[in-house]
This record gives structure tokens, C-alpha cells and sequence, in this order.
């Protein structure tokens, strides 16, 4: 089949893309947010193709999957075809909704004709799908090996644009956790972190790296801190896990979900959450364990082949 997809979200995205497909992606010469095209940092197969509007006008297409409200309207005007009406369509809600946790109405909560897709099942809980047919495909990650070393006794934390999302991501917890443990903050837009929390250098260290470079550093880490309070379950998460580091994290949206007993500490509580960070800093073989516990449990669940599987049955009913 031919699958228009815009590229929004690379991680997910390059997992997607894996399928027996082909993939369309828009491209546009800025290459700005409608139009990125192929992605420069992942590997995706040569089956991914970067059309721009005119070509997609042209082009046959089996599937639109959408991300986004706007795209309803940019996938008719850029093809000419309607989603859900002139071509089979789905609808990837990739967050949890933020105006309030549970009277939020789903942008897709009025149409019937194109089935609204959650990541995690917390998502689909919390949103108002209204008449929309919904279900969840939970993630799938390429497994990048079990590359933990735990070397360095600090802790990775994955976030892009810590200041801007504020308490969303945690970032005002940085500094209670930082007094525990050293954090090595990773992500886009992490610069001057510490400054802006007044931590120095020893206690924050801001490392926004290449894709190719971060699972490495991370792994370096002794282990992994997700300090955050509402977003969907982060994908840096289960990456971490995959890397067979222990995690510490708040219990919040999915995280309970993705973290079973003895793969890592999970709590709302601040002083045992700083606790168990520093036990693994205090006994590097306890944090092997762990990470070993939580690649153990993360491969079971977040599979790369799970998730492609979970995608073939919903893409044959809803092009059926």
C-alpha cells in the first residue's frame, strides 16, 4: 500500500515506517513543519519517498494516517481527496490532553469515519473520544541493544525544551533530584539548563547530541530519571529501559504500566524517589540487575515486531 504520513514525531515515526509499506511524506522546500521529509538523524528504509503537495495531488494513495487537527484540511488540499470519506484514515493522538486530564474533547470526537488511535491506554482513558472509534497501539521500539555500562554515577534525563515545558516535564524537580544524584540532562534546546536553575556544572551537565551519539552516552549513565508529570509515556522511557538501565520515575500517566516490579523504583514521593537513586549510585550491581529486569520487561511488551503487527491488523480492517 501507499501511506501518506506526515514526519512529526522521528522516534515513533522511524518504528512505523519499518512495515511492508510505502511510505509518502511531504516535503516542502523550507522543509518546515508540514514538510520536513526524510528524516536526517534515524535510519528509515528506502521505502519512505518524499513527495511535495504537487506529486501528492498526483499520487495513489491507500491510507492517509493523520497527527495532527490541521492535517485533516492539508491532506485535501495537498491530495485533493477527502481522509475518511475519499481514502481510509486514521488518526494517531500521540499526547494526553492537556487543556484539563478529563474533559477534554478529542478533535475527531464528531467523525465516525476515521478511527482515532491512542498510544497508551492511559490516553485513550483520559480523552473524550466521543462517537469516534478508538483503540490503542502502544509503542514499539528498535531495540538498540543492551549498551548500559553505568560507568559514569550520574543520572540521564531525556527531554527536549526543558525550560519552555516547565513543569510538564519536571524541569522545576531537576534540582531536588540534583542534590541526590549528578543529572546529565539530554534533549534539543537544553542549553543553559543550569543556569536557569542555578545548578552548577557538577550537579547539571546540559548534552544535546546527535540521535547517533545520545543511547550511547545514555548508557554510560548509572541510570535513568523521568521526572515527568503529564505527557504521554515517553518513548527516552522505554529507549532507556532497552539500553538495560535502571529507572526511577514518577508515577505518573502510563509509567506504572511500562515499569513492573523490580525493573525499576516508581513513586510520587520525592524522597523515595531520591533514595533509590542513590542506592543504585551506592550499589552499581543492584542497577545491573535492575536495568537487566527492565530490558527484560520492556522487550516483552514494546517490541518493534509487536507493534508492526498491531498496525497490519488495523490497517487491513480499516482498508478492508
Amino acid at each position: 500500500m501507499n501511506v501518506l504520513v506526515w514526519h512529526v514525531h522521528g522516534s515513533w515515526l522511524t518504528s512505523f515506517v519499518q512495515g511492508p509499506h510505502t511510505f509518502l511524506v511531504p516535503v516542502t522546500p523550507d522543509r518546515g513543519p508540514d514538510g520536513l521529509g526524510r528524516a536526517r538523524t534515524w535510519q528509515w528504509p528506502p521505502t519512505v519517498r518524499e513527495l511535495s503537495p504537487a506529486e501528492l495531488h498526483e499520487a495513489d494513495i491507500d491510507l492517509m494516517i493523520l497527527q495532527r487537527p490541521h492535517e485533516i484540511e492539508l491532506a485535501r488540499r495537498w491530495t485533493g481527496r477527502r481522509p475518511g470519506i475519499d481514502v481510509p484514515a486514521v488518526y494517531v493522538e500521540h499526547n494526553s490532553p492537556h487543556e484539563t486530564p478529563t474533559d477534554t474533547r478529542h478533535p475527531l470526537a464528531d467523525r465516525t469515519d476515521i478511527t482515532l488511535v491512542h498510544v497508551t491506554h492511559f490516553n485513550r482513558l483520559m480523552w473524550d473520544n466521543g462517537r469516534a472509534p478508538t483503540t490503542v497501539i502502544e509503542h514499539g521500539i528498535i531495540d538498540p541493544g543492551h549498551l548500559w555500562t553505568g560507568d559514569e554515577p550520574r543520572a540521564a534525563v531525556v527531554v527536549n525544551e526543558p525550560v519552555r515545558r516547565g513543569r510538564t516535564t519536571g524541569t522545576d524537580l531537576l534540582p531536588t533530584f540534583a542534590r541526590a544524584v549528578p543529572l546529565d540532562v539530554f534533549g534539543m534546546r537544553t542549553e543553559g539548563l543550569g543556569d536557569h536553575l542555578g545548578l552548577p556544572a557538577d550537579r547539571l551537565r546540559s548534552r544535546d547530541l546527535p540521535q547517533s551519539s545520545l543511547h550511547p552516552a545514555m548508557a554510560r549513565c548509572r541510570l535513568y530519571l523521568h521526572p515527568v508529570r503529564w505527557t504521554s509515556l515517553g518513548l527516552s522511557l522505554l529507549e532507556a529501559m532497552f539500553l538495560g538501565m535502571p529507572v526511577v520515575a514518577l508515577d505518573t500517566t502510563e509509567v506504572r504500566e511500562a515499569v513492573p516490579e523490580g525493573a525499576g523504583v516508581v513513586s510520587n514521593r520525592l524522597d523515595v524517589l531520591q533514595d533509590a537513586m542513590r542506592g543504585f549510585l551506592a550499589d552499581p550491581a543492584d542497577a545491573r540487575l535492575t536495568g537487566e529486569a527492565a530490558r527484560a520487561a520492556v522487550q516483552a511488551r514494546y517490541g518493534e515486531r509487536r507493534f508492526r503487527d498491531d498496525w497490519e491488523r488495523l490497517i487491513k480492517e480499516v482498508t478492508r
